[in-house]
């Protein structure tokens, strides 16, 4: 069976199949990333980008980025707060009054723009406010 005739049965274009790819070897380009990375661990592909560029590789930012995942170079997310282990005891609840105050800073605005703030204790027993001061 001719190619013709093969491709007009599976409705293809022929100029599909002929088709070769002229995407060049990128083996310098993937070297030179590598050490920049070794280099540099904490940068990313955009500074990778401009490290290559300053040393005359210059190349198109999207396909750095594939080749980038290609060999797995990202930059791995660095970790979040450390919490405390274990469990915490409860706090006790006082059983008279005066035996714990709290402080709380409370911030506003007058209409004008101008700030205050006020420190305000409280009697956790009573709920009671002791002093207010401007």
């Amino acid at each position: 069976v001719s190619q013709r005739r093969a491709c007009k049965a599976l409705f293809v274009d022929r100029s599909s199949v002929r088709y070769t790819s002229i995407r060049s070897d990128d083996a310098a380009v993937r070297a030179a990333m590598k050490t920049v990375a070794a280099e540099r661990r904490r940068f990313g592909y955009r500074r990778i980008h401009i490290m290559l560029e300053r040393q005359g590789i210059v190349m198109n930012q999207k396909k750095l980025r594939r080749l980038y995942r290609e060999e797995k170079l990202q930059v791995r997310k660095r970790g979040g707060r450390k919490r405390a282990l274990g469990t915490r005891r409860p706090m006790i609840a006082p059983g008279r009054t005066n035996e714990r105050w709290s402080l709380d800073f409370v911030s506003d605005a007058f209409t004008d723009g101008r700030r205050f703030r006020v420190l305000a204790v409280v009697d956790d027993f009573t709920r009671e406010c002791l002093a207010l001061v401007a």
